[in-house]
């Protein structure tokens, strides 16, 4: 059979990573795919400055519009990220009759309703397996591997950037700033690091997990997202003397009263498996009815890993390039007839066990004040550490973690506390999860 001639739009570092696989691996990828996947065209920005990947055949172009508008071309994969002009692109080459494949998140968790629905009305393919957690096949696990389960809950660490820093303040006690320095300093972390340290960018990737694994469609604007900026070196340290460590954690939950969507630092004991995936690895772990809780772990971001992704996301649409649109494995894992409205529930509905560090006065009836006012909200306090004053000094701090309570109830709770005279600053609270 001829080759399948697909063209690239961006040759970064995922894209130089892309072209290098599908170069090197070419023969073993042909026996998989049942056809040669040939890159026949390229676009980057600055098409003098391309180095780094194997371009033997490729021609280059400044325009990307001239790869979606070949009519030879019928596979475009698209790396530029962001929005715009990646939106359009895509659009332009659905509308016309070319499959996709592409890494990027933020595309698909804010516009990936329009996408797959102009994809279905067109007959072809959209994938996107190198969109969440890089290398590791986590999309396809759900979608294929997993769709005899009824999926009750998914948690992730899905961004390298804030597990490494996380990591740094844990095992060399670096203050955040030091930490998020390194990073940067390592290119973990770009120059501006908000998507990453504010928990967007895993709000993208589990906005992506979430619908897959409950066949809702995709709401990022429902994804509640809190950084990691606030955690101090002293609460990973009062964290792990719990038998605790902190994680940026991505979790989606199905409830009675609907799905949960949030992104926040989380606290899991030590003796979870997810607890102890350090530095830039991802991780994460699903529990379906059937088959109990899976952990899926892996490099979540580099050239290759990513273009691992990117390159079975091919082989998958040259294998299928001959299938009826009808019987492909649909987008979002469910029929799209088949898409649940499920209710998404507030932030103020989530019910989860807390973590609460403090700073109150070191004198009687303090800790009794803060006890009656959780137990009104019916708050259970499960353990409380409360250090002695340093010389010179009246107040003292105090840690306590919590049973599971709505977070409506704790908001509350902690406004009352924090209007104590006794109690100074504001009080840092990290949600639990035993992810049993």
């Amino acid at each position: 059979m001829k080759p399948v001639k697909i063209g690239v739009l961006g040759l970064g570092t995922v894209g130089g990573g892309t072209l290098n696989v599908l170069s090197r691996n070419a023969e073993e990828i042909t026996r998989r795919a049942g056809r040669e996947i040939q890159v026949c065209l390229a676009a980057a920005r600055d098409v003098q400055r391309v180095r780094g990947c194997e371009l033997q055949g490729v021609r280059l172009t400044a325009d990307p519009f001239e790869i979606v508008n070949d009519p030879e071309i019928e596979v475009v994969v698209e790396l530029i990220g962001g929005y715009e002009p990646a939106k359009s692109l895509v659009l332009q080459a659905i509308a016309n009759g070319k499959h996709v494949v592409t890494a990027n998140k933020a595309l698909i968790a804010l516009h990936g309703n329009e996408i797959f629905a102009a994809a279905e009305k067109q007959g072809v393919m959209v994938q996107f397996e190198a969109a969440v957690a890089g290398g590791i096949p986590i999309i396809k696990a759900i979608r294929e591997g997993l769709s005899g389960n009824r999926i009750s809950w998914l948690a992730g660490i899905i961004n390298g950037t804030s597990n490494f820093i996380l990591t740094e303040m844990r095992d060399k006690g670096r203050d955040f700033a030091d930490a998020l320095a390194e990073a940067q300093q390592r290119g973990y972390a770009e120059a501006d690091p908000t998507f990453d340290i504010e928990g967007i960018d895993a709000g993208h990737k589990l906005t992506i997990l979430a619908s897959i694994a409950f066949g809702i469609p995709l709401r990022f604007d429902k994804v509640y997202t809190e950084g990691i900026t606030r955690i101090t070196r002293a609460d990973v340290e009062y964290a792990e003397a719990l038998g605790y460590r902190i994680k940026l954690l991505g979790v989606a939950r199905k409830t009675p009263g609907g799905v949960e969507l949030r992104v926040h630092p989380t606290l899991i004991p030590k003796r979870r498996l997810i607890a102890n995936v350090d530095g830039v690895m991802n991780a994460v772990l699903v529990y379906g009815d059937a088959v109990g809780p899976t952990l899926y772990y892996g490099a979540g971001a580099g050239a290759e890993p990513t273009a691992s992704a990117v390159v079975a996301d091919l082989v998958d649409v040259v294998r299928a390039l001959t299938s009826d649109p009808e019987n492909r494995v649909p987008h979002l894992a469910f029929q799209a007839s088949a898409i649940s409205q499920a209710p998404l529930l507030a932030a103020d509905e989530f019910k989860t066990a807390y973590y609460l560090r403090l700073t109150a006065e070191d004198k009687p009836g303090v800790l009794a004040d803060i006890s009656q006012i959780l137990a009104a909200r019916q708050i259970s306090i499960e353990a409380l550490i409360q250090k002695e004053p340093r010389p010179g000094e009246s107040s003292v701090p105090i840690i306590m973690l919590t049973q599971l309570t709505l977070e409506k109830e704790m908001n509350a709770a902690i406004a009352e506390i924090e209007a104590l005279a006794s109690v100074s600053g504001k009080i840092n609270r990290i949600r639990m999860e035993t992810l049993g």
